[in-house]
């Protein structure tokens, strides 16, 4: 049998080898010139005005809650399918988190579903400080209507686009914050393009990315027109706020930045494969991604929907069919309001049925950009294989 095939895996080349050598013989290992131009290397890709880099994604989520203002009393609405430092955030901040069922054919966040819940909040005045709308799989939310409803009822708007860097909305890049306050990357190894751990908020309002920059480095500043008293002298700095170590490395920025001059081919590449796998499947039982016509995916993530009921197996039965094929498929996402850490809190099965439906049929297959053809063929032929009865 063939070598197993991941789920997904990161691309290293030369170049971005060279960039993080260059850096260890540099002066600066962990503050340096290099995260800035990883950061603006961002901001212009997106078209966004700040780029506040930090450790990960989920440090992203928290100071960008934070410079938001969200705290006790206040509430997160986000996606019951996605990761969960999509809510965490939210209790990392002391306010509560809520959940808003799941668009039939995204699995985004509904936007009916959130106007609907919105409606009935409002009746009971616990409208939501933030809401986090989560770009699934690299396929970006309706941001546009999530965003006239913000304008109605007055709730702050964070993408979670971490599989999302390279795609699109409306024909403009995904992370320009047009229609919302700050968005959020992933450079994970196994995202479209990583600096091996990091994150990245993106906005287009000074004060949120002063917060932030603040906030990711223990609240401490040296700028003299933010600080208290004049400075006792060039050494100085104050803390002004109660920050977190949450920076980035010189040589996280180094590989981060060498891989933003291939994000346009590994994104393409995704499509390219992600073609191939819909032509192969277009005969099978099974679900295949789609995609909005008001969006062009990153396509972190290819999952597909298995119709058990057709194939005469349950999912659990092809997932490991698929595993003992050497085929490392995965599952995107366990809903959060699931997780035994949510149900204390009180969350119940049967609340958002689309998002538990989608969790009964979703197998994440292999896809990144150095996967072969001969690769594909091999998933292709093991899950054909796994789905006939």
């Amino acid at each position: 049998m063939s070598s197993s095939i991941p789920y997904g895996r990161q691309d290293i080349n030369d170049a971005d080898i060279d960039a993080v050598v260059a850096v260890l013989k540099s002066d600066f290992l962990t503050q340096g010139p290099v995260v800035p131009r990883f950061e603006q290397a961002v901001a212009s890709y997106c078209g966004a005005s700040h780029a506040v880099a930090v450790n990960s994604a989920t440090s992203a989520l928290h100071i960008a809650c934070l410079a938001l203002g969200l705290g006790p009393g206040d509430v997160l609405w986000t996606s019951p399918i996605t990761f969960v430092a999509s809510a965490n955030c939210a209790l990392y901040c002391g306010a509560d988190v809520d959940f808003v069922d799941i668009d039939k054919d995204s699995y985004n966040l509904s936007p009916a579903a959130l106007e609907q819940k919105l409606l009935e909040a409002e009746r009971s005045r616990r409208l939501p400080k933030v809401v986090v709308a989560v770009h699934l799989t690299g396929q970006p939310c309706d941001l546009a209507a999530i965003h006239a409803l913000a304008l109605r009822y007055g709730f702050a708007v964070i993408e979670d686009a971490s599989h999302a860097i390279g795609g699109r909305y409306l024909n403009e890049p995904i992370g320009n914050c047009r229609y919302s306050d700050i968005a959020i990357f992933s450079f994970h190894p196994v995202k479209i393009i990583t600096s091996a751990e990091g994150g990245m908020a993106v906005t287009n309002d000074p004060e949120l990315a002063h917060k932030m920059r603040l906030l990711r480095s223990h609240g401490i500043t040296r700028e003299p027109d933010r600080m208290t008293q004049q400075p006792d002298g060039p050494w100085y700095y104050q803390q002004i706020d109660l920050g977190y170590n949450y920076r980035m490395t010189e040589l996280q920025g180094a590989l981060g930045l060498s891989q933003m001059d291939r994000l346009d081919s590994y994104v393409s590449k995704r499509h390219q494969l992600a073609r191939r796998y819909n032509d192969a499947f277009s005969d099978l039982p099974v679900i295949t991604p789609w995609q909005h016509p008001d969006g062009y995916s990153a396509l972190h993530l290819y999952v597909i929907r298995v119709k058990s009921g057709e194939i005469g197996k349950s999912r659990r039965e092809i997932y490991d069919a698929m595993l003992k094929q050497g085929i490392n498929v995965n599952l995107h996402y366990i809903p959060v309001h699931l997780q035994p850490y949510y149900q204390r809190m009180g969350f119940q099965r049967n609340t958002y049925t689309e998002a538990e439906s989608y969790y009964s049929e979703a197998i994440t297959l292999p896809m990144y950009p150095t996967m072969t053809d001969a690769q594909q063929d091999q998933v292709i032929a093991a899950l054909r294989e796994a789905v006939t009865v």
